[in-house]
């Protein structure tokens, strides 16, 4: 089976896949890798992690070891709460992207929009995905209101 029609364009005219494999609470490394394993096979090539899930590393594992090149993959994380309150936005990507061994992912996304912190988080996103380590930008578990607000807060 292929998905390979099953993707959807993003606002930046990138594209993505439409099915993927999420990987919250998957923790052990040999779960890991059977688990992405298995989805590449099956044809899945978007892989859905976060810095919260505690599992970059082992994502970053079970990726190094497909047979596949890495730009045939879509590979999203996201940035926790905990780093948007004290500022650390740009460290911690760059230890995702560590965990993961990648040198890019092609989505990075606020998982929650911490009231107060959410439009620096995002500015300090677009600096990054200018440097070329992002593909793409995106948030998760926003409301109308948050996304608005965002929209609306000056570059």
């Amino acid at each position: 089976m292929s998905f390979d029609n099953h993707v959807i364009q993003l606002n930046d005219t990138k594209e993505m896949p439409m099915l993927g494999l999420g990987v919250y609470k998957a923790t052990d490394d040999g779960e890991l890798k059977q688990a992405v394993s298995s989805a590449v096979a099956l044809g899945y090539r978007l892989i859905d992690t976060a810095s919260f899930y505690k599992n970059e590393e082992g994502v970053g594992k079970a990726i190094k070891a497909l047979d596949i090149p890495r730009e045939e993959l879509f590979v999203t994380t996201k940035i926790w709460n905990t780093a948007q309150r004290i500022g650390d936005i740009e460290d911690s990507f760059n230890r995702s992207l560590e965990r993961l061994g990648l040198d890019y992912v092609d989505l990075y996304m606020i998982h929650w929009p911490v009231p107060g912190c959410f439009c620096d988080t995002w500015k300090t996103m677009e600096k990054l995905q200018a440097a070329g380590k992002i593909k793409s930008l995106g948030v998760s578990n926003f409301s109308i209101q948050d996304l608005e607000f965002l929209m609306c807060f000056p570059p």
